[in-house]
Order: structure tokens, then C-alpha cells, then sequence
């Protein structure tokens, strides 16, 4: 019996999901290989961090430093101002400057924990590269978009990715070859489907008056008083130009921005143990420890020493789930 042969044609976007599919597969064994543990392990690479967890998260206001946040394996939602995104393996969430956001775990199970890589660079270094590799700093010069953005992983960036937390089982040639690795990632944002993003000239060029160094200088000096008034004048701009392309770069305004820093790294503070509610509010900028109060509970739903009392509780939940999926796990 003769049988016609048939060619199955597969659309080249299919084949891309497919080899993106495998190359996730092959990064995860490597991640679990290095740690099971809940919440963020750091790596022997300083700047790559494996974000792991077994449950869902609750919905947590936090600061996005400059970094490169990817999924491996589950999902995240995601909170940018009004926009409420969810994004999953393969997707990641780049920022290039301070950017609070809110996010939770979604639907991680220990079965099928929530698995995620994360890399940090500073914005010199963003600038750096761009200059290095001559990428034209004058596109979208006059645009300004906000400061930080979800994307889609590209084969290429999987690969780097593979290569670099190799490098974990390779201690001698960890300091030279990931940072040029990590040199590479920041070249392949600048110069992909997301550079008009990555590299936004209002936020980089320092050297000019404008919104990118009223938002550094915010971010400096978030401890100290100012109006918007000031702020604008201080670097030539109207008060509703600065208060239109703050808004478009943060979400929100640099009074609002400000508080949220304020916030953000009192709540830090109270966690590592170094500073009780009072003393961390006087830390940040604050003159009056009932506003601190009032505005810590308005952003985290809770008075300042009962969110932190239940933050430690949960990492202690974290870490009695992690010790029990590891010993399963060696009994198996």
C-alpha cells in the first residue's frame, strides 16, 4: 500500500513558542539545582537573584529598582499606576528607574511553584553601553514613556540566560564573564523590540535640565522637603510640563512619588530589625509620626508595626514550607 508523504508546514511563530518553551525547561532544573527556598535567594553571580515561591502571594506595594525581573515558570500580576498587567513564563518586567508598583504570585502551588530570575544594573550602566555601542540617543527624544514595561523574551535573550546561570558550577569565571554577560542582556533591551523603552533620553541624559533629573534628584534626596513649585524651577520647566511628563514616566506625581520612597524605605528599615515605626519616620523625611502612620496604612493596609509583625510571620510560614518540600523532596 502506497502512502502520499504530507509536509506539515509549522508556522515560524509556532516554531519560536516551541524552542522558547524548551529553553525555559532547561533553565529551571538549573535554578532548582541552586535553591529550593521560598522568597529571593541570591546567586554567586552578585547581580542574579532566583525568586521562588509555593503559594500565592498577597498583593504587596513595593519599589522596582532599575532591573530585569523574568519568569521561568507561573504567572504575576502586576500593577503600574491604573494598568493592571499579567504576565507569564518567558515574559518579564524591565525598569529603568525607582518605580513603585504593587505585584503578587498568582496560583503557585508547591507542586508547581511560581519560578522567576532577576537582574540588577543601575541606570550608568544603561547609559554606558548605549554610548559604547553608538545607539542613537536622539529617537523618540521628545516621547517619554513610563519607566518601566513587560515584555516577551526573544530566543535570544533565553539563550544568554542559559549561559549565564551555568555559570554558577564555574566559580573562576564568574566575575569576567558574567559581566559581560550582563553587558550583552543590556544591549540586546537598547537594541530590541523594546529600546525605544529601555533607553528613554528624558531619563538619561543628566547633563540637561528636564524630568529625568528632577525624578534622580527626587530619588536622592527623598528625605528632604521641596514644592513643585521648586522643583519645576530648579530645572527650567513649567509646573504643569513637570507635573504632565512626571506623571507619564511614574504613573503619578513627585509629591505622590516622594511619599511612596519615603514609605517604601521606612518600611525596609522597620523590617531589618534597625528602627522602630518612630524612628524610621524621622529617618525618611517625616515630621509627624501620625501622618507617617496614616499614610504608611493607606499604602500597605495596615499600621506600621502589625504589617511588619505580619510580614515576619509570613517569611517564618515561607520557610517552614520550604524546610517540609525539602525534606520531601529527599525522600523521595
Amino acid at each position: 500500500m502506497n502512502r502520499e508523504k504530507t509536509n506539515i508546514f509549522v508556522a515560524p511563530s509556532e516554531v519560536n513558542v516551541r524552542i522558547k518553551q524548551d529553553l525555559l525547561k532547561q533553565i529551571i532544573p538549573i535554578t532548582e539545582q541552586i535553591t529550593r527556598a521560598d522568597g529571593n535567594t541570591k546567586t554567586l553571580i552578585p547581580f542574579l537573584t532566583i525568586n521562588r515561591h509555593t503559594c500565592e502571594s498577597s498583593l504587596t506595594p513595593s519599589v522596582l529598582t532599575p532591573s530585569f525581573c523574568m519568569i521561568l515558570q507561573g504567572m504575576k500580576e502586576l500593577h503600574l499606576g491604573n494598568e493592571m498587567v499579567y504576565y507569564y513564563a518567558g515574559d518579564f518586567v524591565a525598569s529603568v528607574i525607582d518605580m513603585p508598583t504593587s505585584g503578587q504570585v498568582v496560583n503557585a502551588t508547591p507542586d508547581n511553584p511560581f519560578i522567576g530570575l532577576r537582574i540588577d544594573f543601575t541606570t550608568k550602566e544603561i547609559a554606558s553601553i548605549a554610548m559604547e555601542a553608538g545607539i542613537d540617543k536622539t529617537q523618540n527624544k521628545k516621547k517619554v514613556g513610563v519607566g518601566a514595561f513587560v515584555g516577551k523574551a526573544d530566543v535570544e535573550l533565553l539563550e544568554l540566560f542559559i549561559r549565564l546561570i551555568k555559570l554558577v558550577h564555574n566559580p573562576n569565571g564568574i566575575s569576567f564573564l558574567s559581566e559581560n554577560m550582563k553587558r550583552e542582556l543590556i544591549f540586546r533591551l537598547l537594541t530590541g523590540e523594546y529600546g525605544h523603552l529601555f533607553y528613554q533620553h528624558a531619563l538619561f541624559d543628566q547633563q540637561a535640565d528636564g524630568v529625568g533629573k528632577a525624578i534622580a534628584w527626587i530619588r536622592e534626596n527623598y528625605e528632604k522637603s521641596f514644592t513643585v513649585e521648586e522643583l519645576a524651577k530648579s530645572n527650567n520647566m513649567s509646573i504643569s510640563g513637570l507635573q504632565h511628563k512626571f506623571k507619564s514616566i511614574t504613573t503619578m506625581g513627585p509629591l505622590q512619588y516622594q511619599k511612596q520612597l519615603r514609605l517604601q524605605e521606612a518600611r525596609r528599615l522597620m523590617l531589618s530589625g534597625l528602627m522602630d515605626a518612630t524612628s524610621a519616620a524621622m529617618e525618611v523625611g517625616y515630621e509627624s509620626v501620625s501622618q507617617f502612620s496614616r499614610e504608611y496604612r493607606r499604602l500597605f493596609g495596615l499600621p506600621p508595626k502589625r504589617d511588619v509583625k505580619q510580614v515576619m510571620e509570613n517569611e517564618l510560614g515561607q520557610r517552614y514550607r520550604t524546610q517540609k518540600s525539602e525534606h520531601a523532596h529527599r525522600s523521595l
